[in-house]
This record gives C-alpha cells, sequence and structure tokens, in this order.
C-alpha cells in the first residue's frame, strides 16, 4: 500500500509520500514514489506514484526516457506548454501501459495492474497547479473546494487535513500537518511505512525549494509522533465526562 499527498498553497506546492511496498507481510521493500524534473527559471515539474509497482515503475522509466536531450525527446513533459497538457501526456502514458500490462496477462491480469498518480508543477507565466491522475488517463484538478489530493491509503489522514489546512498557512506549517497526518497513518495501518519522502515548490522558483527524506531516527518527526499522542490523550480527558445516571433519568423523563 501506499500514502501519498500533494497540497497547494498560496506560497506553491508541498508533497509527501511514503516509501513502502510489500506482497503480503514476509515481502516488504522500501522504493522512491516521488520524483521530479526541472528546467530552470522555466518550469518545475514532480510526481507521486500509487498502485502495482511494476506498473508505476514502467510509467516513470518511460517519462524519464522523454527527458534526454532534445532530438530524443518524444512528447516531453519538458516541452508541454501547460501544466495541463503534461497532465494529459501522463494520463495517455497510464492509461497505455495498463493496457498494455493487461493484454500481454489476458483476462488474469485485469485489475492487477491499476495505478495512479499526483502531478504537482508550474510552468513559467502560470499558475502552480495540482492533479490527480486515475488509471483510465483521465484527470481532475485541484481548486478553492478541493485543494489537496491523496492517493493510496488515504482514510486515516484525511480527517487531519481537513480539520488542520489553511492554504494561507506557511510551509513549516504545512509540512507539520502533513507529519501529523503520515503520522496517524502509519500508527493505522502497517503497509504504509517510513523513511518519508518531503518535497516544498515554492511560487515562481521553478526548481526544488527544500526536500528531504525523513527516516525512523529523523528527531523532528519523532517530537511530532509524541506530541500529537500526547495532545490527543490530554484533550480526550479534557472532555466532559459521561454520566450513566444522567443517561437514565433523561431516558425515563422521555418514557413518562
Amino acid at each position: 500500500m501506499t500514502y501519498c499527498v500533494g497540497m497547494v498553497l498560496d506560497k506553491g506546492l508541498v508533497l509527501m509520500s511514503d516509501t513502502r511496498t510489500n506482497s503480503g507481510v514476509d515481502n516488504i521493500s522500501v522504493f522512491r514514489k516521488m520524483f521530479h524534473w526541472q528546467v530552470p527559471g522555466n518550469r518545475m515539474l514532480a510526481v507521486m506514484t500509487a498502485g502495482n509497482l511494476a506498473t508505476t515503475q514502467s510509467v516513470i522509466s518511460q517519462l524519464e526516457e522523454r527527458t534526454k536531450a532534445p532530438d530524443e525527446r518524444e512528447n516531453s513533459l519538458l516541452e508541454a506548454p501547460t501544466m495541463f497538457q503534461v497532465a494529459t501526456e501522463i494520463g495517455k502514458l497510464l492509461r497505455k501501459t495498463i493496457e498494455g500490462q493487461q493484454s500481454a496477462n489476458g483476462s488474469s491480469g485485469k485489475g492487477r495492474f491499476t495505478a495512479s498518480i499526483i502531478l504537482a508543477g508550474q510552468i513559467s507565466g502560470m499558475e502552480p497547479r495540482l492533479f490527480m491522475i486515475y488509471p483510465e488517463g483521465n484527470f481532475i484538478e485541484a481548486s478553492l473546494d478541493t485543494p489537496f489530493f491523496q492517493i493510496g491509503e488515504t482514510k486515516y489522514g484525511r480527517p487531519i487535513l481537513i480539520r488542520g489546512y489553511d492554504r494561507a498557512m506557511s510551509f513549516e506549517d504545512a509540512v507539520k500537518l502533513l507529519m501529523v497526518s503520515f503520522d496517524s497513518t502509519l500508527k493505522a495501518n502497517l503497509s504504509v511505512g517510513l523513511p518519508l519522502d518531503m518535497m516544498v515548490i515554492e511560487r515562481d522558483a521553478f526548481a526544488v525549494s527544500h526536500s528531504q527524506r525523513i527516516s525512523h531516527e529523523d528527531e523532528y518527526f519523532q517530537a511530532i509522533s509524541s506530541s500529537w499522542g500526547d495532545a490527543l490523550r490530554s484533550a480526550f480527558h479534557s472532555l466532559p465526562d459521561f454520566n450513566f445516571d444522567q443517561d437514565l433519568i433523561g431516558s425515563e423523563n422521555k418514557t413518562n
């Protein structure tokens, strides 16, 4: 399983992904799920992948091929005029890859090669943009109403993002929010695991503003995990106590 989040802020884009892949409890590996390409002063593109590892690695390898020397490029992401067209090309490639793998494996391969991708980036003269690309090749774009996307094991970390997100928040607060979301997911699902990859793309920088791999030994992540757990317990104990006697009195009154 996987957990990846892409978030749009007024200041730019923040991305985070885990690195765990597994085929059963006895076959767990670490693979990068976050990749990026840039042309200084012109564009910055990043993707995060979830789903069948063979499918996502094939897509990434083909995208890498398209960023070679100009005379070797075919539908290169580094030459597409808009982020919309970048998303279109990645969507076509993802669908083609899945269909090819399913065809090679016959009917038994259907459903086994599914994958999804989060695309984030900015091209000069345009706004930073964030897309969710589905296995069918179609996609949606983040908006004021939907300012972040998740792929993979999304349900455990989503409530924290919904409650804590603010489009005007700083990069530092956004990273802290993502770490809490990931910590909650790690605690609830063993198929998501450290290390985590984090990337910040500042508006109009057209480069990676900050990139970091967060390991088990990361002191800040350990502090976030411990402090969040303590804060939850403190908040729980501060809530009003439930009173069984009061509940029974209320039920008797309703009966009478």
